[in-house]
């Protein structure tokens, strides 16, 4: 049953990542959290490593098929921060999960940090129109504001999520699609980095091998599935998608805060 659950989990929250550019590690991780049918640093791990797949499917797919629309002289410095940006996420993670005894504690941290990022979030979305966007073009900017995202997208454990797509709006002008696919970027290098933090440090977190397998295979499927469907569908029913999801990831996070805490 578990193993279902971790599937559906998966292949539905890549489905929608892969779509809105998400990385589906926000909807994963609190989704699993929520069930708590395995330890915050379990899910963690394997919701990283589910993203991970994902969002390298989707980059390189689009490479090879010539049809990305990563912005290379944006997008690379932006995710070379993000790479060190997924260090630092990691290790500020551990310093977290080492502070608490309760380690329920450290899912209620994780759970309100993301539920505060994803109300600005759909506070921002809903009123974009009304909002003066920028378009930097500084390396540096870049590369500070990709350190900012790869440290929240390794310490929450959810890839990327909402934030990178607000921030691809608001400091770079992108368009609902063109910032997606940049964001999986994004995700891709921190996501590598933070794992091959783990393994250095030894301190990838007990789970079932088979779980891992299974949650790789369905993110790969989601997001082959999420790709085709980006295909078909304009800009504003992607929008559309991500404001309802938002809604959702805010009452998962709700009820998550209330049970880890009580």
């Amino acid at each position: 049953m578990m193993y279902i659950l971790f599937v559906l989990v998966s292949f539905g929250a890549s489905i929608i990542g892969a779509i809105c550019g998400i990385g589906g590690g926000v909807i994963i991780k609190p989704t699993l959290d929520a069930f708590g049918v395995l330890s915050v640093a379990s899910i963690s791990f394997l919701s990283g490593c589910t993203v991970l797949s994902m969002s390298c499917y989707s980059v390189f797919k689009s490479k090879m098929a010539g049809d990305s629309n990563i912005d290379m002289r944006t997008g690379t410095p932006l995710a070379i921060g993000a790479a060190a940006g997924g260090v630092a996420g990691k290790m500020m993670f551990q310093y977290l999960s080492n502070m608490f005894a309760d380690k329920d504690m450290v899912g209620a941290v994780q759970a309100a940090c993301l539920m505060l990022i994803t109300v600005g979030t759909l506070i921002y979305t809903v009123n974009k129109a009304k909002i003066k966007t920028h378009k930097l073009t500084s390396i540096g900017a870049c590369l500070v504001i990709g350190l900012v995202l790869g440290i929240m997208s390794s310490f929450l454990g959810i890839g990327g999520g909402p934030i990178n797509l607000v921030v691809l709006f608001y400091f770079f002008s992108m368009s609902t699609k063109v910032a997606a696919a940049n964001s999986l970027y994004i995700i891709l290098f921190s996501q590598i980095t933070s794992l091959a933090n783990t393994l250095i440090t030894r301190t990838v977190p007990e789970f079932d091998v088979m779980l891992l397998v299974l949650m790789v295979i369905s993110g790969i499927g989601g997001g082959m599935a999420g790709r085709t469907i980006n295909k078909k569908i304009d800009s504003d029913t992607v929008d559309k998608l991500f404001v309802g999801l938002m809604v959702v990831l805010i009452l998962i996070n709700i009820y998550n805060i209330y049970r880890f805490v009580g």
